[in-house]
């Protein structure tokens, strides 16, 4: 007994040791799959966590894409664009965390997000107060910025398969890009539609990186 109870006293430390090295690792794991300027996950990981949320509970997916981006990092310099990206990141995760939802950053100064939503009254709501978020000055060393944005979302019902993740941000990014061409804001789709534009390499005819940017007046964002 003894014996046994000395053996246990000496495997506690390395079992000890190796539980600490173990949620070090998941915690460097986890940290390479964010992106570390917004804090928030990059594409991959963000579809995939939006995914396992399809079908918990109604979810209201929305693609959004910041205005007038490129000529904040053309006037003021980059240092100032990261920070928009940083501040933009940190409201969306709270937001999205808010509504009981997920919120990643798809690239450059694009966003995506999942939250639960009920009604259309509620995705009013929702939307509403992000974009009252959004609309905030951004501030960084002396410099006090207005940022716009453009948002498209569409609702997903309960029985929505996870599969259809991808169909309904082609189908908020065409909304998105409706409402850029209008303004900016926010603009919901019909519920679960289908993708209006052909897919070129794997995104929305007409945006930068399909063979086929320059069929759309102006090009897409």
């Amino acid at each position: 007994m003894s014996q046994t109870l000395t053996a246990l006293a000496a495997a506690l430390p390395v079992a000890a040791g190796w539980s600490l090295h173990s949620l070090k690792l998941r915690r460097r794991i986890e940290a390479a799959r964010r992106d570390p300027l917004s804090g928030l996950w990059t594409r991959q990981p963000f579809e995939e966590h939006a995914r396992k949320t399809l079908g918990v509970c109604p979810r209201a997916v929305m693609v959004l894409d910041l205005d007038g981006f490129k000529q904040i990092n053309d006037t003021y310099g980059h240092a100032v664009g990261d920070a928009v990206i940083a501040v933009t990141g940190r409201r969306l995760a709270r937001w999205s965390t808010f509504y009981r939802g997920v919120a990643g950053r798809l690239g450059g100064d694009e966003f995506a997000a999942s939250i639960c939503c009920y009604s259309l009254r509620g995705l009013r709501q929702a939307m509403d107060d992000l974009a009252e978020q959004l609309r905030a000055p951004v501030e960084f060393e002396g410099h006090v910025l207005w940022v716009g944005f453009s948002a498209g979302v569409v609702r997903a019902q309960r029985d929505t398969r996870a599969a259809d993740l991808s169909r309904l941000m082609r189908c908020a990014d065409e909304v998105m890009y409706g409402a850029k061409q209008t303004g900016g804001g926010w603009r919901a789709g019909a519920d679960n539609a289908s993708p209006a534009y052909r897919t070129v390499n794997g995104r929305r005819d007409g945006r930068r990186g399909t063979s086929a940017d320059h069929s759309l007046e102006g090009g897409a964002p």
